[in-house]
């Protein structure tokens, strides 16, 4: 049984069907990835596990239970929009948000001190919002979202707005959250992310969940149609190999896309003959590109 668990989830607004039967299971200590264009769902979703909203339909438990107001100091919410108020101090308002949640406020004003620390901003403290940078501003708002030790955390674009650097702080970050036991659902348009971070995951298209599950076993199930060669010298007509469907020239090599992996061997045939090939490499399919063969076009 996973600590967060739909079934059967369906939620309408009028005579639009914004969620439609969804279910998933996400274990204790996981980062489950939502995945989905705008409007497929996400944020609904998102919503009726936060309890902001109720389904119409169907069920979510909470380590086997329903969800009661008692629970709420339990969650913790990042959504894809700001929402810290931006003449108010960073100080006046995560204090106050923490007290909301639970927690005194000397324990409060010690965890938020601790946090701007490891975050490298401890300067932040007594700065109103409108003072940061867009980016500095979304570190303050995952404070906020994680300064009472949620036991499930909901994070919508958590790295909008961030540089590399602070994209791989808040990972290390969430990483360790898990590794403590938090259970973390999780959605980005950045596939990449959704890769790196997540082991299981749910695709949403027009309201409805058309994949989901293992994202190793999902790659699996998806045709590898992309081979990275490296060679010493060029090597021409790469084009003309049969299966053979695209050649894209970088700086040390070639991208290739073939019609079926049967292709792959006759393009290294081909490469050897000319040149020495330093790498040669059958690539599985990205994220992106499962998510692109699923809903049938690119996402935003």
């Amino acid at each position: 049984m996973g600590a967060l668990r739909l079934e059967g989830v369906t939620k309408r607004f009028g005579d639009h069907t914004a969620v439609n039967g969804i279910g998933f299971s996400v274990a204790k200590g996981e980062i489950f990835g939502l995945i989905g264009a705008n409007g497929a769902g996400k944020t609904t979703t998102m919503r009726m596990v936060l309890g902001l909203i109720h389904p119409d339909e169907g069920t979510i438990e909470y380590n086997g239970k329903p969800y009661s107001k008692e629970a709420k100091s339990r969650f913790g919410y990042l959504p894809e929009e700001r929402g810290l108020y931006p003449k108010v101090k960073v100080c006046d308002q995560l204090l106050y948000l923490a007290e909301l949640r639970g927690l005194n406020r000397k324990e409060a004003d010690r965890r938020l001190k601790e946090w701007l620390e490891r975050f490298g901003v401890p300067e932040y403290y007594g700065k109103k919002v409108e003072e940061l940078s867009k980016g500095n501003q979304q570190k303050i708002q995952f404070i906020a979202a994680i300064i009472h030790s949620p036991e499930y955390l909901i994070l919508d674009e958590v790295f909008s707005g961030l540089d590399p650097v602070n994209v791989e702080l808040l990972k290390e970050t969430i990483t360790k959250l898990r590794d403590n036991g938090t259970t973390i659902l999780f959605s980005s348009h950045r596939m990449e992310h959704i890769e790196e971070l997540c082991q299981h995951v749910c695709i949403l298209h027009r309201s409805n969940a058309v994949l989901q599950g293992n994202l190793r076993e999902i790659k699996r199930g998806f045709p590898r149609e992309r081979v990275l060669l490296e060679t010493e010298a060029p090597v021409e007509g790469l084009e003309s190999v049969d299966g053979v469907t695209a050649v894209k020239k970088m700086e040390n090599g070639y991208d290739i896309l073939i019609r079926e992996e049967t292709a792959a061997q006759r393009v290294l045939l081909a490469a050897a003959e000319q040149s020495a090939v330093n790498r040669f490499a059958i690539m599985e399919p990205s994220l992106n590109d499962i998510f692109i063969r699923t809903v049938g076009g690119a996402h935003e």
